[in-house]
C-alpha cells in the first residue's frame, strides 16, 4: 500500500539519505517529500538534488537553496550580490543551470490534504493564513517574540509551542533542538550534517499524523556517518 515518506534536513548527506530509504523500504509507489535543505554543509549536495530529482519527490523551499537563488539573481540582475561563505561559494559555482531551474521549481509549502498534512521548511506564524505568510517566516523562523512574531533566535518560545490549528505541519531547520513533537506541528530536523541522524516521518495510506504520545512509532531514523560541520545555536 503507497505510504507517504517526508524526510528531514539532508544537507548534502547522500550516503545516510540512500540507507535511510533502504531502512524505510521505499517502493515505487510511496510519495516521496522533504523539508529543505537538501545541499549545502554536507559532502554531495549536488548529487542529493540530482538523486531526488530522479526519484520524482517533492521538496519546499529551504533557507539554504534560496540563499543560493538570491544571488543568482541578484548577479542576472547586475546587481551586488550578497556574500557567501566558502562553502557555500563553492557550491554555488559548481552548480549549472539545470540545478538552478530545480530549485527554483521548489514551493515554499507543499499541503498533503490526505493526511491532514502541510510541509513547510522552518516554521508559521500562528493564526496566519499560509497565503499570507512571510516567506522569511517560513524558510527562517525557530520561535516566537512575545508579541506573536518570527524570529530565528533562541529568545522566544518554539513556533510549534503555540500552533494549535489544523493542518499539521511537519518541518524542519531547528537542528538544536532536534526533534520536535508538538500536539499540531512535528519538527525533524535531527542533525545529520552535525553527526547526529537523518530522520523520516512514515504515513500509511489515508492516515493523519499520530497522536504525540504515538508518533514516535512514525518516525524511522539512521546515524550519520560522520559530522562535517558543528552544530551551534543557529543551526
Amino acid at each position: 500500500m503507497a505510504r507517504t515518506v517526508v524526510v528531514g534536513d539532508v544537507h548534502g548527506c547522500r550516503r545516510e539519505l540512500e540507507e535511510l530509504l533502504s531502512k524505510v523500504g521505499r517502493t515505487r509507489d510511496d510519495r516521496l517529500c522533504f523539508v529543505g535543505d537538501l545541499l549545502a554543509r554536507g559532502p554531495d549536495g549536488l548529487a542529493v538534488l540530482e538523486l531526488v530529482e530522479g526519484l520524482g519527490a517533492d521538496v519546499v523551499l529551504g533557507n539554504h537553496e534560496r540563499r543560493l537563488l538570491e544571488v543568482r539573481q541578484a548577479r542576472v540582475r547586475g546587481e551586488r550580490p550578497r556574500r557567501l561563505g566558502p562553502s557555500h561559494a563553492r557550491l554555488f559555482e559548481s552548480m549549472g543551470e539545470e540545478h538552478f531551474r530545480m530549485l527554483e521549481a521548489f514551493p515554499y509549502w507543499l499541503d498533503l490534504p490526505e493526511h491532514e498534512l502541510r510541509i513547510v521548511h522552518a516554521g508559521v506564524v500562528p493564526g496566519v493564513p499560509i497565503e499570507e505568510q512571510d516567506p522569511w517566516a517560513l524558510t527562517h523562523m525557530r520561535t516566537l517574540t512575545p508579541d506573536g512574531r518570527a524570529s530565528d533566535t533562541r529568545d522566544g518560545v518554539l513556533w510549534g509551542e503555540r500552533y494549535t490549528e489544523r493542518p499539521h505541519v511537519v518541518f524542519g531547520h531547528n537542528a538544536v533542538d532536534g526533534l520536535q513533537i508538538h500536539a499540531h506541528a512535528t519538527g525533524i530536523d535531527t542533525g545529520c550534517v552535525y553527526g547526529n541522524t537523518l530522520t523520516a516521518l512514515v504515513l500509511p495510506k489515508g492516515c493523519r499524523v499520530p497522536e504525540p504520545d504515538d508518533r514516535r512509532d512514525a518516525l524511522v531514523g539512521v546515524q550519520a556517518h560522520r559530522a562535517w560541520v558543528e552544530l551551534r545555536p543557529g543551526a
